[in-house]
């Protein structure tokens, strides 16, 4: 199963776009997906503080700022 990790803060608008946006997409597309905070994770916000919400589809980074549904699912079937 694909895996997606997104990197985000809370208070963050486009973060929680993204993260309904992934469960939407959940309801009829198989992947697992979790969230990292990165005001908890120190090495997290070093890298990606100036890029929030960032999405990585099997390990690969994909998106940052927002996610474009169409180019998600086929990015998900090219991991296949």
């Amino acid at each position: 199963m694909d895996e997606v990790l997104v990197y985000s803060k809370p208070g963050c608008c486009l973060c929680d776009e993204v993260k309904a946006q992934l469960r939407r997409l959940q309801k009829t597309h198989p992947f697992k997906w979790r969230e990292v905070d990165i005001l908890r994770d120190p090495e997290a916000f070093e890298k990606f503080s100036e890029e929030i919400p960032v999405v990585f589809i099997n390990g690969k980074k994909a998106f940052k700022y927002h996610l474009d549904e169409k180019e998600f699912l086929k990015r998900l079937r090219r991991a296949h």
